[in-house]
């Protein structure tokens, strides 16, 4: 798992004045401004909430119904009439089975990460911030499944627990939890030496007021980047397990299974064959580019 770097959420000091203009505007909203500067953030964060409504309106806007087959339209190309794009091998329309699969591979892409994000930030908050055995425990646990590449590791837990929905997304919140908790870790071992953690110490803070007022705040804003670059990893592993029929169940539209199911027919019709494989590449493109904005966004020394 490749790590991000991301920069400190933290506004910078500066001798002309420039912690305090953006103390005025605020942080986030200084953020925000620099981020609508970058086009290419703002088209893939367009393309990704256009997705989005598909997905969610999918029975408002899908011309047919996913599950709706006719033999004798098997394998219809792209710009068939009544078919935009095409059918696949039971006939059913790809358009409307493509709005449909964006609703699980999105599930799948997003809420491994989120629910990973919570567990593995709160794991290395508490390794970084109180250390000695807590960390040990933590760290050392957490390495156990670095020994393992993430695609194999994906595969062997699915594998155990069976194909499915939820094991799926178990085994891909499973894979990304120890590598956000050791970024969480790092930022947070950096933050608790700073000097206004020592002088919440000095005062009698207690280490859950100095967690949650100073050093989460410092802390979340790196993990949060680092876990949006993630979200397209997670989203092509989500895929590669429906493909290899450990994720989602047929007749379910996903859009992993959808190029499982149409792998035979790619010679026959080739265009309409990769229509999932690239909604899987512009998605998870579009968070990527969208992750490195708001990176370059957040760092507020350049």
């Amino acid at each position: 798992m490749q790590n991000v770097k991301s920069p400190s959420p933290t506004p910078p000091k500066s001798a002309d004045g420039g912690k305090l203009a953006t103390q005025s505007r605020g942080y986030w909203a200084t953020v925000w401004r620099s981020l609508r500067r970058d086009p290419l953030s703002i088209v893939c964060a367009t393309v990704l909430v256009g997705l989005v409504l598909i997905a969610v309106f999918a029975p408002l806007l899908a011309p047919h119904s996913p599950a709706e087959s006719t033999m004798v339209n098997r394998l219809l190309p792209i710009g068939s009439a009544g078919y935009i794009l095409g059918t696949d091998e039971l006939g059913r329309d790809m358009l409307t089975r493509l709005m449909y699969g964006g609703r699980m591979s999105l599930v799948m892409g997003i809420l491994p990460v989120v629910i990973a994000f919570v567990i593995g930030t709160s794991l290395g908050l508490m390794a970084g911030f109180f250390g000695g055995w807590v960390n040990t425990v933590v760290m050392r646990t957490t390495d156990v499944f670095f020994a393992f590449p993430a695609v194999l590791l994906a595969i062997a837990i699915s594998g155990a627990l069976g194909p499915g929905l939820g094991n799926s997304m178990l085994a891909l919140t499973l894979v990304f939890i120890p590598p956000i908790a050791r970024v969480a870790e790092s930022v947070t071992t950096r933050v608790r030496m700073l000097d206004f953690v020592d002088a919440a110490r000095a005062s009698g803070a207690h280490s859950v007021t100095i967690i949650r007022i100073h050093v989460v705040n410092n802390v979340m804003g790196t993990v949060f980047i680092y876990a949006t670059s993630l979200v397209s990893v997670c989203m092509i592993l989500a895929a590669g397990l429906s493909f290899l029929g450990l994720g989602v169940k047929p007749p379910t539209p996903e859009w992993g299974l959808m190029l499982n199911t149409l792998r035979q027919s790619i010679y026959v019709q080739p265009w309409v064959s990769v229509l999932p494989g690239l909604m899987i590449f512009i998605t998870s493109l579009c968070f990527n580019l969208l992750s490195d904005g708001l990176r370059g966004a957040m760092d507020l020394k350049r």
